[in-house]
Parts: C-alpha cells; structure tokens; sequence
C-alpha cells in the first residue's frame, strides 16, 4: 500500500494529542534499535507526551506544524523554538529545531523539505539570523537531508535517554541565504 495525499498545517492547542502520538512513533521508530525498550518509553512518556505538546503549542516562542495524511492520521512534525543548543558562539537571535520528523512510510515525499521551507519562512518573519538543531551523529541519512537544506555541523553535544548516551552533531543555517 503506497501512502496517500498528505497536508502540512501549523499545529493548533487542539492538536496536542497528534502530535504526541507521532511523535512517540517516530522516537519509537527511529531509535528502537538504539535505545533499550525501558529507557525509550520512559523517554517517550515524557518527551513526547500530551502535556509537553500542550506545553511548547501554549508559549507562543515556539511554532509547530502538523503533516497529516488523506485520512486525517498525523504522519510528521516539525518544533521549533528557542535555541538551547550549545555552542561556541551562542546568537539570542538563533531559534532551534526541536524535532522534525516523519514516519518512515512517508519519507520521499518532500515532506521534511515543506516542513523546513516553513520554518525557515517562520524563523525569518522572527528576525532570526540561524536555524540550528542537535542530531545523533550516527544518522548519516539525516546529516544528508540537513546539509542538502543548508545545515554545516558547528559542533557537537551529548544527548542521554535515561542511561544510554549519545554524541550529537550541532547544526547551523541561516536564515537568510537559500539551502545549498
């Protein structure tokens, strides 16, 4: 089964409870195979819960978008907010990429590149100079998308769900010059 249309709208309060299911499934998805199963639900009852998409939807520092198949099931997400990122050369005007995702049935379809043409667009009506994002240095499939987007690795972080811990490249673009 091939998937069907899809459609990217930014995220309203009413949302909170499809994002929280996508974005427990894309985790799921993504680090199943990294994670171990006690510490990625842990993570996901958390991180990915209502309330935390209540929380970022509720503080209008933060802008969400909501990618949606013909049947009206969430398939991908993007987050976007203030930068915490750290880095060498920190800007207040930099916002960070959160989380973007989609599930793995819809990959190909452009979708990460929609979801990022807004919120380059978002980030630019904010004055932000840089989009910057933290991602786990083994996803070399992801490093690929983000620097196909304009992202250059400025540095790098460590990322833990409960015991395990990661090493994640930090990435940059601006804001203003089109993706590479």
């Amino acid at each position: 089964m091939t998937p069907g249309k899809t459609t990217i709208r930014r995220a309203t309060s009413a949302d909170a409870p499809l994002l929280a299911l996508v974005g427990a499934a894309s985790f799921l998805e993504t680090y199943a195979a990294l994670i171990p199963g006690g510490d990625l639900a842990a993570h996901c009852r958390v991180k990915h819960s209502e309330s935390e998409y209540e929380r970022f939807l509720g503080d209008p520092n933060f802008a969400l978008w909501l990618v949606v198949s013909d049947t009206g099931a969430p398939v991908g997400y993007l987050v976007m907010g203030p930068a915490t990122l750290p880095e060498e050369r920190p800007r207040p005007q930099d916002l960070e990429i959160l989380r973007i995702y989609a599930l793995t049935r819809f990959h190909g379809q452009g979708l990460g590149h929609q979801l990022m043409e807004a919120a380059v667009a978002e980030a630019a009506a904010r004055g932000a100079d840089r989009l910057v994002l933290g991602m786990y240095q083994g996803n070399t499939q992801a490093l690929m998308f983000y620097q196909r987007q304009g992202f250059k690795i400025i540095g790098e972080r460590r990322f833990q769900v409960g015991e395990s811990v990661f090493d994640d490249h930090v990435l940059a673009r601006s804001v203003h010059s089109p993706r590479s």
